[in-house]
């Protein structure tokens, strides 16, 4: 339940008002009988935990009015919710006896729960256009409090409600947190959401083969050489990168996927992609006429892969953490820009199918365990303070997540999108407002905004 602090000193604009900031803590069922839950157990991270990006992710949710929930009720199902995902609840630290190991303490600290108002009306035309004004909808993230969840619900003058809900990226993927966020819905509606599962021991999940076999290479892939101490990674550039908004209709997508199959690297008229990749090889060349790449340039994709139903045995669903790891599809730009869409395809098909399957997963498990990692000082190449990616991009999908489903008893959200995030080349893909990919996929790209015109004359073409 909800734990009065001080006003959380966020700085908002002037009509968006911060009214008060509390600490929800899990609400264990006192009917389950037994002592409540020990507050000084330990989850230790897996190997796809401690590669993953070492920050936190932010979403925002809005909610057509008349939204009859209250505020106290959307805590109590946060509670709930707590209970079950205690991991949420708790505290990232590292084990100084074990080389900085790091784990989640689960001290049921609790998650960060914010209250704001505006005296405006909600103006949805506004996330068109994806600006620093999104800020405000959420808790900071930087810099950010020890609590590994935070949730800031704003209400405004017209009965609009949004849900902006930011979580630790170490702590769990975007497929864990978005059934963390169903689950919460779920418990404001005062529906059942099964009994709380913790795994203390992720790494177990995941041990290495004896002997190992690390079949791939992994350096230059997840790891990469740690960059000298003091290594400066601001870009004077980062003040001129814009977020923009596209959507891409069925229609248009199903002409992409026409288009790449009859131009297959090969000749191969046969082959067929899926949206995913015809949509990422369009994008990709989109981006890189309009960056104006010099020919000779090698520019990469950096595409996430999740690994659940790759492994054998397949990971369950349910599972909670992160299990991801990347495609790196990679071509000189030349190539990129001026041989077909099909070339393109080729090259994303190519590289997802050769990381996903259980063969990479698991060289990836024995050489992520193996001492090679510290004897050569090896870090994540998954950056998360990086601001200009060019001449490479970096793709989430999220169109497979049950974002859509989250439903706190006001119905399903009419929208639902990232935090502004101005990191040059970075895109994001989710399925429409209706929350179905056939109808349409949303595209969030972040670009220069002197190549930001070129990219809207080239990106509804199918040449």
């Amino acid at each position: 339940m909800p734990v009065p602090e001080q006003t959380f000193p966020a700085s908002t604009p002037s009509r968006v008002r911060v009214v008060s900031s509390t600490l929800v803590k899990p609400l264990f069922d006192a009917g389950a009988g037994g002592p409540p839950p020990a507050t000084d157990l330990r989850v230790r991270l897996s190997q796809f935990d401690k590669i993953t990006y070492d920050t936190h992710i932010a979403v925002i949710y809005g909610f057509s009015p008349p939204v009859a929930v209250s505020t106290a009720d959307i805590a109590f199902g946060l509670a709930r919710a707590l209970a079950r995902y205690r991991d949420w609840a708790g505290r990232l630290a590292f084990d100084v006896d074990v080389e900085d190991e790091p784990f989640v303490l689960l001290n049921d600290g609790g998650a960060r729960f914010v209250e704001a108002s505006s005296d405006a009306a909600f103006d949805r035309a506004a996330l068109t256009k994806p600006s620093p004004a999104l800020l405000a909808l959420h808790p900071p993230i930087h810099p950010v409090g020890p609590e590994l969840v935070q949730v800031q619900l704003t209400r405004f003058a017209c009965g609009t409600l949004t849900v902006g809900f930011t979580a630790h990226h170490l702590v769990a993927d975007g497929h864990a947190a978005s059934n963390f966020l169903v689950a919460w819905g779920r418990a404001t509606r005062g529906l059942p959401i099964g009994r709380p599962q913790v795994i203390y021991d992720r790494a177990a999940l995941f041990p290495p083969r004896r002997p190992p076999r690390v079949e791939f290479e992994h350096r230059g892939a997840e790891f990469a050489a740690r960059k000298m101490f003091g290594a400066s990674k601001e870009d004077p550039r980062k003040d001129c990168v814009v977020v923009h908004r596209t959507h891409f209709g069925k229609q248009f997508l199903a002409g992409l996927k026409a288009k790449a199959s009859a131009t297959a690297s090969g000749g191969d008229s046969r082959r067929r992609f899926t949206t995913f990749e015809c949509l990422v090889a369009h994008l990709w060349r989109v981006t890189t006429r309009a960056r104006g790449l010099d020919p000779r340039t090698t520019t990469e994709v950096r595409i996430s892969v999740d690994g659940r139903a790759r492994l054998r045995p397949p990971v369950p669903d349910e599972y909670f953490g992160n299990l991801v790891l990347w495609a790196l599809p990679r071509s000189p730009a030349g190539d990129v820009s001026h041989r077909p869409l099909g070339h393109a395809a080729t090259i994303v098909s190519d590289a997802i199918a050769r990381v996903a399957d259980d063969r990479y997963f698991r060289s990836f498990i024995d050489f992520a365990s193996s001492p090679a990692v510290r004897e050569e000082d090896l870090e994540t190449t998954a950056d998360a303070v990086e601001c200009v990616m060019s001449p490479h991009l970096e793709v989430h999908s999220w169109l497979r997540f049950p974002f859509h489903d989250v439903d706190f008893g006001a119905g399903h959200p009419f929208c639902f999108m990232p935090t502004y995030s101005p990191a040059e080349g970075m895109i994001v893909l989710l399925p429409s407002v209706a929350g179905d990919s056939a109808a349409g996929i949303e595209v969030y790209v972040a670009l220069f905004d002197h190549n930001l015109p070129a990219f809207n004359q080239l990106c509804y073409q199918l040449d």
